[in-house]
């Protein structure tokens, strides 16, 4: 027996213990507990030892890594080695974070339409008066400011309280607020333009069924003045609407009876909407994560991924935000675009974005949070190169503003930040109908009008936070399902929430987070 083959067969499979993502790396992924000393054999028969513990999540050189030379995962660069040695634990010690800027674009740039389904799927939703077709079917309250938010969530809490009951409303899904802390006389220009934007696409989303809208009466953003902008497209906006001024009805006590009387007067019209069956092509999915960690790019985004080319390829929707995510990776979307100009496009959204944080002194590179780190994503190139993921690999049709809704169907890029409580309601206001949310450590965000199904990048997460996440990824760390398997399998998921048949547990948990996008923070 050769020597070589002894020592392979005292070492362990590398499948064991981690993963190479892409051939060409030059690092694996750890995914089961390690030890100082433990030996792996690699693919090509080479046998690593490892120098230290390296904990899950995070990386290890699989050969030696010479000063200045790119670090690689996902066949692309994610650091500048400081030199590292076969079997090191991958760190900012040994790592910097430089990697080169590629901004190339073909003029001629041309990504092919993908390839649609003959037979599409269905699902069951509520269609409107403008077409559009509906998940779920609310009741909402819109106050148009932060002094009317108090009085909003009060109506919606009581009106759940003492009037809505599912049994007698089976159509209705429920009557929920959207309190916030933005309107008044605090916000102008770029701001207020994206607030009256996300709070009229709310009010004119499929999943709401009748609105309630809220104002105390002497703001800047009275009802008086944003009722044209609410109501902008008042010949498609077919659906019961009234409206509140608090000082003018007698102050809150009174806005809340006469809002609870408004409720009831709607909940029966809002039953009359039935369920039909409709073309998935309908749908439009919002893919979102936070919490993430080293298994996220690995597992819970390429299989949300996957889904996403199946709703693609099944004539639907797809959004996609979270611009500071792609820094350092967004030559790769570029190159998904259908043309140069919108290649260009989407450059000019993640440049305009990094000059935006730059006047309040923060950097992109700043992004990944201190539990994105400890979970092994150590800068923000890594967190890119899996986030984009989530969006598959179809081409991307169009670049649209915060709350803009889209034009084109497929893949829409969203301007946003990465914040939760942000990019979240922002999808919602672009038009999403159902989000998915990735999550390596694990998260609990919901959405007041749209399910937000949860999907977990590892086993652990999953089991230890059950009762808020929907669906298990993991299996693709743990070897037992395939992206392909996961991704069918969450599309399945997608379409029985989408139809009624299932809730998230987000919607099991009431969560109903609510804040827009504040491009300016200046109060006055």
């Amino acid at each position: 027996m050769l020597i070589s083959e002894t020592i392979t067969q005292t070492a362990s499979p590398i499948g064991n213990y981690a993963i190479i993502v892409n051939p060409k790396d030059n690092v694996a992924v750890v995914k089961a507990k390690t030890s100082k000393d433990l030996s792996v054999v690699l693919p090509d028969k080479h046998i690593v030892t490892l120098q230290t513990e390296v904990p899950l999540g995070h990386r290890f050189a699989t050969r030696e890594i010479p000063a200045g030379e790119f670090v690689l995962q996902y066949g692309q660069p994610i650091g500048t080695s400081l030199g590292i040695t076969k079997g090191e634990w991958i760190t900012h010690d040994n790592m910097s974070n430089d990697v080169p800027i590629v901004r190339d674009l073909p003029e001629d740039l041309h990504t092919p339409a993908p390839e649609y389904f003959a037979e599409i799927p269905t699902f069951e939703g509520f269609k409107r008066a403008d077409g559009r077709i509906g998940t779920r079917n609310f009741v909402l309250i819109v106050p148009t400011s932060m002094c009317a938010s108090h009085e909003a969530s009060q109506i919606a809490m009581m009106s759940e309280f003492l009037h809505y009951k599912r049994e007698l409303f089976p159509n209705v899904d429920g009557v929920v607020a959207i309190p916030h802390n933005k309107g008044c006389g605090c916000q102008d220009g770029t701001n207020l333009d994206i607030m009256l934007r996300t709070l009229s696409n709310y009010a004119d989303h499929p999943n709401v069924g009748g609105v309630i809208l809220m104002d105390l009466g002497c703001e800047k953003t009275n009802l008086q003045f944003v009722e044209k902008y609410l109501l902008k497209r008042e010949k498609e906006f077919q659906k019961p609407v009234y409206k509140i001024g608090i000082q003018e009805v007698g102050g809150t006590e009174k806005a809340v009876e006469l809002g609870m009387k408004y409720v009831q007067e709607m909940l029966p019209i809002l039953n009359e909407a039935k369920r039909e069956t409709f073309p998935i092509s309908e749908l439009v999915l919002g893919v979102k994560c936070g919490g993430s960690d080293g298994f996220s790019g690995i597992s819970c985004n390429p299989s949300l991924g996957y889904t996403s080319d199946l709703l693609v390829r099944s004539k639907g929707t797809v959004l996609i935000t979270e611009i500071p995510e792609f820094c350092g990776a967004e030559h790769i979307v570029a190159n998904r675009a259908k043309d140069a100009e919108t290649g260009r496009k989407v450059y000019e959204t993640i440049d305009w974005y990094k000059d935006y944080a730059s006047k309040f002194g923060a950097v992109l590179n700043e992004n990944p949070s201190p539990g994105n780190i400890k979970g092994g994503l150590l800068n923000i190139t890594i967190k890119s190169l899996g986030a984009m993921s989530k969006a598959g690999t179809t081409r991307v049709e169009g670049v649209i503003g915060y709350a803009e809704t889209p034009t084109e169907k497929g893949v829409n890029l969203m301007q946003g930040p990465g914040y939760d409580q942000e990019s979240t309601p922002g999808l919602v206001a672009s038009g999403a109908t159902v989000i998915v949310f990735t999550t390596g450590r694990g998260t609990t965000i919901g959405n007041a009008i749209v399910p937000v199904i949860k999907l977990s990048s590892n086993t652990a997460t999953f089991e230890r936070m059950s009762g808020d996440i929907d669906v298990n990824a993991g299996t693709v760390i743990d070897g037992t399902e395939t992206i392909k398997e996961v991704g069918t399998r969450l599309f399945e998921h997608i379409r029985q929430v989408a139809s009624g048949e299932i809730k998230a547990k987000a919607e099991i948990h009431r969560h109903r987070e609510f804040q827009f996008w504040a491009e300016q923070t200046v109060s006055l």
